[in-house]
C-alpha cells in the first residue's frame, strides 16, 4: 500500500475480487458476482429452488435471508452438510446439486415439520389458495406428514378494524419482521420468546390497536401463509345489501381499478374503471361513486392551504396527509412535527362526508339510513374509518372499508367475472373525476395533482403542460424543482415510511428545506398497498399499475381538479368558499399525538 493509501485506510483494487465466480448447478454452468448465492445462482441458471422466509426488495435494498425455513436446502460437492442456499454464497469452481436424493428428502423433511405445527384448516383459511406454504407443499408433492407432536396454541389478535393477526399460523420466516423494522421503521414486530415457545408479535404481547403499528399492511403484503391477513368485513357489505331501510353507496379510489383485473387474469396496470362500475351496480349499490371525485376536492383544499403557506399564513413545508398510514406515523414517531402535515383529510373520508352531508340533502336521505361502503387498496383506510375525530355527529363518514382483494372475492362469489363485463359510468353527483385525481393512487401523484392548480392559482395563467416529470419517479427519497411564475418551489417525495423517516429526520435537522413533501406509507404508494392484489415483491407489477395510473390521467378530457366542474358545483351550491368555515368542519382534520409503543 502507498503512503495515501495507508492514511486513508483506501484498500489496493483486487482484480481477482472482482473476477467472475464460475460455477455448476445441476450440470448447467454460471457465471456471478462475487458475493451472490446459490438461490440467485440457480435463478439464473432456470434452476427452481423453493423458498418461503427468502425475500428480496430490490428497491429498497433489503433482503430477508434468515434461513429459517429451510425448504432451499441443496447439496454441494465436498461439503459434509446440506446448505441453505438462500445464504450460501457462490464459490469459484462450486459444483451444486439441487436433485440429490439427500436434498430433496432434506427440503421434504423441513416442509413436514413446518407442516406439523400448522393449522389443517386450509379450506377455511383467508390465503387459502394464495399460501406459500400451501404452494411449496404441493409443489413438493407432500400428501402425508410424517411427524406428529405438540403444537402451537396462541391466541388470535382481532383488535383493529384493519389487521387480524392468527400466530398460530405463523412459520417464522421473519419478513413481516424485517418489512415492519427495515423498509418501514415502525418497530412494532419482532421475535418473542424462545424455542418452541418462539412466536413473532408486539412488545409484551399486546394487541396490534394498543402499538404503535400504523395499520400500512405491508406485513399482510409479504406473509407467506395466513399468520397476518386484513379483517374482512365483506358480510357487513352483505348485510347493508340485503336491508330493505339503508341506502348503500359504494366509492372506488384510484389505484383500484388498475389492480382488481389480476384477480381476474388481466395484466396489471389494465384499467378496468368501466367494467367495475358495471360490476358494482350488477352487487346492488344504489349509487356508485368515484373516490376520485374526492381527490379532486382534496386538491382543491390543499392547493388552498399550501397557496395560504406560501404567503406567511403556516408553516412550510407543507406535508400531504391523503394517507392514513403516513398520519399514524407521525403522530406516534414525530409527534413534535405535527403542526406540518396538511389539514386535510383523505380523499376517501372527504367523499363520505359529502355523501353524507351533501348527497343526503339532494336525495332528502338522512345520514343515519346511509351505508357508505369505500373499496380501498390500503388496509390502514380501514383504522381511518373508525377514527372519532373523522365522524359527524356520532356518524362515521365511511361505514364499510373493503380491500381490492375482498371486492374481488365477492365479486366471485356471485359469479361475476370483471373481464367479460361492459362498461359503465359513475354517477355523476359525485362521479365526474379529473386526470389529477387519478394519479393520487401513485408516489408523486398527490403532490402532481396539487401542483396543477396552485401553479394557476399563484400565477393567474392558465398551465400549457399538465405533466410534471421531475415529480415522478420511483426513488425511495426524490427532491425536484417546479417553477411557478418567478418562483421556484422546493419538493419532496418520499414512499415507505422508512423512506419517511429519513425526510422527516433531515427536514428536522435542517439538512433539507422544502416547500412541499408528499409522502406514501406504502412502496409505490397506493398501487403497492396492502389491500391490494398480492405482488410478491415483483417491482414490475407496480411499475405497470403506475403506467396505467398515467395513462388513465392522459384519456381525461379534465386534467386539473379546479376544472372539474362537478367540484365548482359543490362550491357554489353547498361548501362556499375552498378553504372556508363549511370547508374546515367537513374536510378538514387536527392531529393528536400519540404515545410510541
Amino acid at each position: 500500500m502507498t503512503e495515501i493509501q495507508s492514511k486513508f485506510n483506501i484498500r489496493p483494487r483486487d482484480p481477482e475480487a472482482e473476477r467472475p465466480v464460475r460455477l455448476t448447478i445441476n450440470g448447467r454452468q454460471v457465471e456471478m458476482e462475487p458475493g451472490s448465492t446459490i438461490l440467485e445462482a440457480a435463478r439464473k441458471a432456470a434452476v427452481h429452488i423453493p423458498t418461503l422466509c427468502y425475500m428480496k426488495l430490490e428497491d429498497f435494498d433489503i433482503c430477508n435471508d434468515v434461513s429459517a425455513c429451510r425448504v432451499c436446502l441443496v447439496d454441494v460437492e465436498g461439503m459434509p452438510r446440506l446448505v441453505t442456499s438462500c445464504s450460501e454464497k457462490v464459490r469459484d469452481g462450486m459444483n451444486v446439486r439441487t436433485d440429490t436424493p439427500r436434498a430433496v428428502q432434506g427440503r421434504r423433511t423441513s416442509m413436514e415439520l413446518l407442516l406439523s405445527n400448522h393449522p389443517p384448516a386450509c379450506l377455511t383459511c383467508a390465503k387459502n389458495l394464495e399460501c406459500e406454504l400451501q404452494e411449496v407443499s404441493y409443489q413438493m408433492g407432500i400428501r402425508e406428514v410424517s411427524y406428529e407432536g405438540k403444537r402451537m396454541s396462541h391466541p388470535i389478535d382481532s383488535s383493529s378494524r384493519a389487521i387480524i393477526k392468527e400466530p398460530d399460523k405463523c412459520i417464522m420466516c421473519r419478513r413481516c419482521e424485517t418489512m415492519c423494522n427495515e423498509v418501514q421503521t415502525v418497530g412494532v414486530l419482532s421475535a418473542l420468546n424462545r424455542g418452541f415457545d418462539t412466536v413473532v408479535g408486539s412488545a409484551f404481547h399486546l394487541d396490534l390497536n394498543e402499538t404503535s403499528c400504523t395499520f400500512c399492511g405491508q406485513c399482510v403484503a409479504v406473509c407467506p401463509t395466513g399468520a397476518l391477513t386484513e379483517m374482512n368485513e365483506t358480510m357487513k357489505v352483505w348485510r347493508a345489501l340485503h336491508n330493505p331501510r339503508k341506502h348503500v353507496v359504494v366509492q372506488v379510489a384510484p389505484a383500484v381499478r388498475v389492480a382488481i383485473g389480476e384477480l381476474f387474469g388481466r395484466e396489471p396496470g389494465e384499467i378496468m374503471t368501466g367494467e367495475l362500475v358495471s360490476a358494482l351496480r350488477m352487487m346492488g349499490f344504489d349509487a356508485v361513486f368515484d373516490t376520485d371525485w374526492g381527490a379532486d376536492l382534496t386538491v382543491i383544499e390543499e392547493a388552498s392551504e399550501l397557496v395560504e403557506r406560501l404567503q406567511g399564513h403556516g408553516r412550510l413545508p407543507i406535508l400531504t396527509s391523503c394517507c392514513p398510514a403516513w398520519v399514524s406515523f407521525i403522530e406516534t414517531q414525530f409527534p413534535d412535527m405535527l403542526d406540518i402535515p396538511s389539514s386535510c383529510r383523505s380523499p376517501q373520508t372527504m367523499t363520505g362526508a359529502m355523501i353524507k352531508s351533501y348527497y343526503a340533502a339532494k336525495n332528502n336521505l338522512n345520514a343515519d339510513d346511509i351505508v357508505v361502503v369505500s373499496i380501498m387498496p390500503c388496509l390502514a383506510k380501514k383504522a381511518e374509518a373508525a377514527r372519532p375525530e373523522l365522524s359527524k355527529d356520532e356518524n362515521m363518514n365511511v361505514d364499510v372499508v373493503v380491500s381490492t382483494r375482498e371486492l374481488g372475492s365477492m365479486l366471485h362469489q356471485l359469479g361475476i367475472d370483471l373481464s367479460q363485463l361492459p362498461e359503465d359510468s359513475f354517477d355523476t353527483l359525485l362521479g365526474i373525476s379529473s386526470g389529477a385525481s387519478v394519479i393520487f393512487g401513485t408516489t408523486g401523484g398527490v403532490i402532481e395533482a396539487t401542483v396543477r392548480t396552485a401553479a394557476e392559482w399563484l400565477t393567474g395563467e392558465e398551465l400549457e403542460n399538465v405533466e410534471f416529470s421531475q415529480l415522478r419517479g420511483f426513488e425511495g427519497v426524490r427532491t425536484a424543482e417546479v417553477a411557478i411564475g418567478d418562483r421556484v418551489l422546493q419538493m419532496g417525495i418520499a414512499h415507505g415510511l422508512g423512506n419517511a423517516r429519513k425526510m422527516l429526520e433531515a427536514i428536522r435537522s435542517g439538512v433539507l428545506e422544502l416547500d412541499a413533501i408528499e409522502i406514501m406509507a406504502c412502496p409505490g404508494g397506493c398501487i403497492g398497498g396492502g389491500g391490494q392484489p398480492y405482488h410478491h415483491g415483483d417491482a414490475d407489477v407496480l411499475r405497470k399499475r403506475r403506467e396505467g395510473l398515467y395513462t388513465a390521467d392522459r384519456s381525461m378530457k379534465i386534467r386539473k381538479a379546479h376544472e372539474n366542474p362537478m367540484i365548482a358545483q359543490i362550491y357554489e351550491e353547498y361548501l362556499g368558499e375552498p378553504y372556508g368555515e363549511l370547508a374546515h368542519d367537513l374536510l378538514h382534520t387536527e392531529y393528536t399525538a400519540r404515545r410510541r409503543i
